[in-house]
């Protein structure tokens, strides 16, 4: 019987490419694991009306960690009208797998470690060195939304928030509404793990993105609630910033930061800022991470124009395998993984077309592989 059992969810488009980089890379280092995969995507929400099956809750349920591939999300309409004949006009809605599953899993820490390694030519500077923790159920992606808006909802609103009466004129149809909800756990929690991570690798600040000043309750209670996990840790500096002024001063002085902790939305746009001053998305990894289950899967899309390509930058998903080995206590093998990752940039003898070079996808893992 095999150490780990994994869960493989390829996904779309160039999410299948990459997932055979990372089999490459996971072969040479002879991980002891059984590979079980899973159906998840957009085919299966045209086929089946559900693009996270119910097996695949199943088979996620067996295991402890799962390595995801990339997801094509589509707007409400284009999504109704790609759907099979047949399960047309069935009320069928599509919601994100990944977002399902963070919720389904209370995947509730969302891990986004943002490092240049030298050579690389996309990076913005070569002394940056970054982590995003970022809640992952709650806030704006946590799905209560209303369009058009029930009478009951309004009327509650109304009758409780002077600033609704702007909207009375309004009809309900012309009223989309969605809900920014965090509770006073899921803002502690994330806070605790940032700065349990800082005192860990022994970071020197912690800094927590929000926008209080305009968004008093939501970011307010973020705010509040770091500031208080804060002072169990007083060897670590707790530093505030609003979202706006943070993505400024990255881009002015990000070698000034080490931790930052932000809710879902706030943490999904600083996270993608700070994967582009490493090289951009195709160097950024992440892990969704509950109590019971680790979900990795590389930051970028599913690049439908390139499926089938291996054109695209696997080595995300390098870094997000990883993250996947230290997860399982494979520490040793996750550290020769990202060694030989940062020898084959540094040579810049193999490298995709992001990168100025012409070697596709499975040659850059296969370069990899070598140096395991």
């Amino acid at each position: 019987m095999a150490k780990h059992k994994i869960a493989v969810l390829p996904g779309d488009g160039v999410g299948k490419d990459v997932m055979e980089a990372a089999q490459i890379c996971l072969d040479a280092l002879k991980l002891d694991a059984e590979y079980v995969h899973g159906d998840v995507g957009w085919e299966f929400w045209k086929t089946e009306g559900d693009p996270l099956p119910d097996r695949t809750i199943e088979l996620l349920r067996s295991v402890k960690a799962c390595l995801f591939g990339a997801i094509t999300s589509k707007p409400r309409d284009e999504a109704n009208e790609e759907l099979d004949p047949g399960l047309r006009n069935k009320g069928l809605v599509y919601f994100s797998p990944i977002v399902r599953l963070r919720q389904e899993f209370n995947l509730h820490t969302n891990l986004r470690p943002c490092k240049t390694y030298p050579g690389n030519p996309l990076n913005f500077r070569d002394d940056i060195d970054l982590v995003v923790f970022r809640e992952n159920t709650e806030g704006l992606y946590s799905g209560v939304e209303f369009h058009p808006v029930p009478d009951e909802v309004r009327k509650t609103l109304l009758d409780n928030h002077p600033k609704m009466k702007r909207f009375d004129n309004a009809s309900n149809d012309d009223l989309a509404i969605s809900c920014r909800i965090f509770t006073r756990a899921g803002c502690r929690s994330i806070a605790r793990q940032a700065f349990e991570y800082a005192k860990t690798y022994r970071r020197k600040s912690v800094t927590v993105v929000e926008k209080p000043n305009v968004i008093r309750e939501t970011s307010g209670l973020m705010v509040r609630e770091t500031r208080k996990i804060a002072k169990e840790y007083p060897g670590i500096e707790l530093w505030e910033a609003n979202i706006d002024a943070m993505c400024m001063w990255l881009v002015k002085n990000p070698q000034d930061y080490d931790v930052l902790v932000a809710t879902n939305m706030f943490g999904d746009i600083v996270s993608d800022l700070c994967a582009q001053l490493v090289g951009g998305l195709g160097f950024s990894p992440s892990g969704n991470i509950g109590d019971r289950l680790g979900v990795f899967e590389p930051t970028h899309g599913s690049a439908p124009k390139y499926t089938g390509m291996y054109k695209v930058n696997p080595i995300a998903m390098l870094l997000t395998t990883k993250m996947m080995l230290e997860y399982l206590g494979e520490t040793e093998m996750g550290s020769r993984l990202e060694n030989a990752v940062a020898a084959v940039i540094k040579e810049g003898k193999v490298r995709t077309y992001d990168m100025g070079g012409s070697n596709t996808t499975l040659e850059v893992a296969e370069a990899v592989a070598r140096k395991l």
